[in-house]
């Protein structure tokens, strides 16, 4: 099949990717909005939390779905399955004040992004011309990578005048992605009428279920954390057995074998560890330590973001012009450099330091991210992408949970009540200190699977 641009792509590319990010930055959207939530529907914080656990585990149930959906539906049947799905979701958050109701909105959500989120790379990597193929990878970054950014300032706009608003101006892009996406995808590929292995999907969702659930816990309850993880391990054990037992594994782990994906895939998870765990300190660190409303915390991220969004596809145009290790090399380097910045000056609580770190962190997911993901997938065979691509989409929801509780928990244990603003200030730079442990493994990584891969 010869690959050409055309009106249709761009479309089709714009409905799917408007879907996934409207579903990806609704997720840390919701994190400036909790205090206000919690005190007008009387709950506590471990209550209110399960606002995002839950949304995050429906995902990372769905996610791994993508490889068998691909093939047994047409990607126009799965974009109109979410979109409807996403959009009722919307609909119930925006006119419930019930808490029992938001969580059920908010779970519906998670079933269409759990769907929604790999449709836009399934048809970048199976439309997009091969010479386009790492600006189009780019654009997929800015849901990916950016839009988690985005949410802090998206949410901390809006929640003071109506936190109703946050999901009844999502209706509005919504519509307008529907409408584009009904138009536009069309089919490349024929579907076949293959089985789901229903112990294959329940094993591997009880993977992720055991170990979001088990982050989550991680600061209240150790025991329950051993349990969910114990469940999680067997789960794992069962899925991998069974997978390299059956003909039609529900994704082929065999991928795992390639030393350079497998080192690809550990630098794109670390990327959206750091990017998500940033997004969750600064708005509190902000709030608690200098004081600022929620409004101007996401005012203040919004260059960050702005930042990361700009430079995704401009990251990807050096893709497609040099290859990865240009841009890796600059998004590597700003992204130390940013940490390093927040762990020095986060004691010293100065705003605008703190927005200095911050815009040096995101050219990391910005120039990077989609370059990694792009040149991990060059790596193994083309009939195995939509496997990859299931693989990368399902890792990163839990990467997203795992940045979101370390960076929590961390936080927790340094706070006490008697000096909250400097204890809150100490735990965000520990946080800040582990991510530079974590950029330094996430540089190895990547330099180590460039040094495998296919050139």
């Amino acid at each position: 099949m010869q690959r050409k641009l055309s009106v249709k792509l761009y479309l089709s590319i714009i409905a799917t990717g408007l879907t996934a990010f409207c579903g990806v930055l609704i997720e840390t959207a919701m994190n400036v909005t909790y205090p206000t939530l919690m005190a007008q529907f009387s709950v506590n914080t471990a209550t209110i939390q399960w606002l995002t656990t839950a949304y995050l585990l429906v995902v990372a149930v769905f996610v791994p779905l993508s490889s068998f959906l691909k093939q047994r539906f047409t990607i126009k049947q799965l974009f109109v399955f979410a979109a409807s799905l996403f959009i009722v979701g919307l609909l119930i958050c925006t006119f419930t004040n019930h808490f029992g109701t938001l969580l059920l909105g908010r779970i519906i959500q998670g079933f269409g992004t759990g769907v929604a989120l790999p449709l836009m790379f399934n048809i970048i990597l199976e439309q997009a011309p091969i010479e386009k193929l790492g600006f189009f990878m780019g654009i997929g970054t800015l849901v990916t990578a950016v839009a988690p950014a985005l949410g802090p300032t998206y949410g901390g706009l809006l929640v003071e005048t109506n936190w109703h608003l946050i999901f009844g101006l999502l209706l509005v892009v919504m519509v307008i992605a529907f409408t584009l996406g009904i138009y536009a995808i069309r089919q490349v590929t024929p579907t076949k009428k293959v089985r789901l292995d229903w112990p294959s999907w329940i094993s591997i969702a009880l993977v992720f279920v055991g170990l979001i659930l088990g982050l989550n816990s991680l600061s209240t309850s150790i025991p329950m954390t051993g349990i969910y993880l114990v469940i999680a391990v067997i789960s794992l054990i069962i899925f991998i057995s069974r997978s390299l037992k059956i003909a039609n594994p529900l994704i082929k782990i065999s991928v795992f074998k390639n030393q350079s994906f497998t080192l690809h895939l550990i630098s794109f998870l670390l990327f959206q560890v750091i990017n998500v765990g940033a997004a969750f300190v600064l708005p509190n660190y902000l709030q608690i330590v200098n004081h600022v409303s929620p409004v101007n915390a996401g005012l203040l991220l919004l260059p960050g973001a702005a930042i990361g969004a700009i430079l995704a596809p401009f990251g990807g145009r050096m893709y497609d012009a040099f290859g990865i290790r240009k841009p890796a090399y600059i998004g590597l380097t700003c992204q130390f450099l940013g940490v390093v910045l927040l762990f020095a000056l986060s004691a010293t609580a100065n705003i605008w330091m703190i927005l200095l770190g911050y815009v040096l962190v995101m050219p990391g997911p910005g120039f990077t991210m989609g370059n990694t993901m792009t040149n991990g997938l060059a790596q193994i065979p083309q009939n195995e992408n939509a496997d990859g691509n299931a693989i990368f989409n399902t890792l990163q929801q839990f990467a997203g949970a795992f940045g979101t509780s370390i960076a929590s928990l961390v936080m927790s244990v340094a706070q006490n009540k008697s000096n909250y603003a400097s204890s809150t200030a100490i735990g965000a730079q520990h946080v800040f200190f582990i991510m530079i442990i974590f950029v330094v493994i996430n540089t190895v990584s990547l330099l180590r699977g460039l040094k495998f891969a296919k050139e």
